[in-house]
């Protein structure tokens, strides 16, 4: 099998991920935080070790201010629901995923918040001007995905973050495409509140995640309580993490995710850009000279996180990806992406696309491979 679906989880995962989560499992694997004897005492330093690795990847200067997750959706909700207050505004782009879009649809059914959608260009990058134009007095909130899990485009994060500190309005960065491949800097980008997943770029196993919040920034809790610390009071703890991290921790995947964020730096943000840029312009540039084929992902790296969104003449974006597994032995994704109004601002609602996505572990070799596989089965449907 070759795998091109990066976008959704990393694979494979690195050697050193599987061996941490492995040893944690047999060896140490006791509830962090809940216990004052040796194990419990391992478990807890190294989630804390984790805590702080994730922390150095994205330059948070306190560590504490790391709550972990089970995914970026989760990590997001609490951000987005925590802040929201009834008849407040929200910006957000209209590249965003459903675990933004959904819960801002909620909050506008439930608490009549005001939800402005900024539309971008044609591969749907924002101009940071367009937010600023709609800022309004009882803006609360900035969100924006760092980039696009349909199409690869990066946002100007920088940018807006700096306007978003500018008007004083907390700013949220949706990481889940690019954390890993691309530089996070909490502190240039102003970003007062970051979600990540541990399963994509960082990659760390399925099931992690976390929300970094910068302090002064106050939020309520989507859930409360055990943390193993105030266990006398009555209501959730105030300090960070424990304000967001009741019950126990995913131990082992903790591990793993900071065993992956480990491998991310180890190996280099930059050198992981440069060589996904690289198959990604491969895959771009041999798929633009297929007859057929729609491209709606630019080739060019600085605007790009690895992932290449096309469709072949009037097939169905399903029935590709179904020919490419089936005959050909190629992961890919088709549809909609959990992200419907990034398809219609990129012209592709009615059916969707097929989406390559490309890793640290792919060659160039599966890449020509692939392409040799589109043009067979276009020659097939065009002759």
């Amino acid at each position: 099998m070759i795998y091109l679906d990066n976008a959704a989880t990393s694979f494979p995962k690195p050697a050193c991920v599987c061996n941490e989560m492995d040893r944690c499992m047999r060896e140490y694997c006791a509830n962090p935080g809940r216990g004052g004897h040796a194990l419990s005492l391992k478990a807890g330093m190294d989630v804390m070790n984790a805590r702080d690795t994730v922390c150095r990847l994205f330059n948070i200067r306190d560590s504490m201010r790391l709550a972990f997750t089970k995914n970026a959706t989760e990590a997001l909700n609490i951000a987005v629901k925590g802040l929201a207050t009834p008849g407040c505004h929200v910006i957000t782009t209209a590249m965003e995923h459903n675990a933004v879009m959904r819960p801002m649809s909620t909050l506008e059914r439930d608490m009549g918040i005001e939800v402005t959608l900024i539309k971008g260009n044609d591969y749907g990058e924002v101009d940071p001007d367009d937010i600023r134009r709609e800022i309004k007095s009882n803006s609360v909130l900035i969100v924006c995905t760092l980039s696009s899990n349909v199409n690869g485009i990066i946002m100007p994060v920088g940018e807006i973050g700096r306007t978003a500190h500018e008007y004083g309005i907390p700013f949220l960065v949706d990481a889940s495409q690019g954390a890993g491949a691309l530089p996070v800097d909490v502190e240039s980008w102003y970003i007062d509140m970051l979600a990540f997943p541990g399963h994509k770029g960082l990659m760390g196993p399925q099931g992690t995640g976390g929300l970094f919040v910068r302090e002064g920034i106050r939020l309520r809790t989507l859930m409360e309580g055990g943390t193993g610390s105030n266990s006398e009071y009555e209501f959730q703890p105030e300090i960070m993490p424990d304000f967001l991290e009741s019950g126990t921790l995913n131990t082992p995947g903790i591990v793993g995710l900071g065993a992956g964020a480990g491998y991310v730096m180890k190996t280099g943000v930059a050198n992981i850009h440069e060589y996904k840029s690289h198959l990604t312009e491969l895959l771009a540039d041999g798929l633009s000279q297929i007859p057929g084929v729609m491209l709606y992902s630019p080739a060019d790296k600085d605007r790009n996180s690895g992932i290449v969104a096309m469709n072949l003449a009037d097939m169905d974006p399903a029935k590709l990806s179904l020919l490419l597994d089936k005959d050909h032995g190629i992961c890919v994704r088709a549809g909609l992406h959990c992200s419907p109004a990034a398809h219609s601002a990129l012209g592709t609602a009615g059916r969707g696309s097929v989406r390559f996505s490309v890793g640290w572990f792919n060659t160039e070799n599966e890449i020509m491979y692939a392409l040799d596989a589109v043009d067979r089965i276009a020659y097939g449907v065009l002759g």
